[in-house]
């Protein structure tokens, strides 16, 4: 049986598994975008995430894919382009982007009334 000091421990690792997996000032932006839109060509999700550069925004979606939180599709068209989409494991995350997103509300509209 554990100790509440291994259970504390354990829960504090998970915590801190989650944050390092979605760390990084894009990838709640790029999930949101994913999410609401299904399937996004790179130059959308550039489009979307305004003020990412090409270079930041391929090394996140490398680390969402590298999660198993989206998929990277390579299109057979001319030229070739390349599709991203949440995968079902992504909607996990949903409710995590959408609770940071409500209070990312408030917190603006409490600022703004100060």
């Amino acid at each position: 049986m554990k100790t509440k000091n291994e259970i504390s421990k354990e829960k504090i690792l998970a915590i801190k598994d989650a944050i390092e997996l979605l760390s990084g000032k894009w990838k709640f932006c790029i999930l949101h975008n994913l999410y609401h839109y299904q399937t996004m060509r790179f130059k959308d999700l550039q489009e979307k995430s305004v003020g990412i550069t090409p270079k930041v925004l391929s090394k996140e979606l490398q680390e969402l894919e590298d999660n198993l939180l989206i998929t990277r599709t390579v299109n057979s068209t001319k030229p070739v382009t390349v599709s991203y989409a949440p995968t079902k494991y992504a909607e996990e995350v949903q409710p995590v982007i959408d609770a940071l997103l409500d209070f990312g509300l408030k917190h603006r509209k409490k600022i703004k009334e100060k």
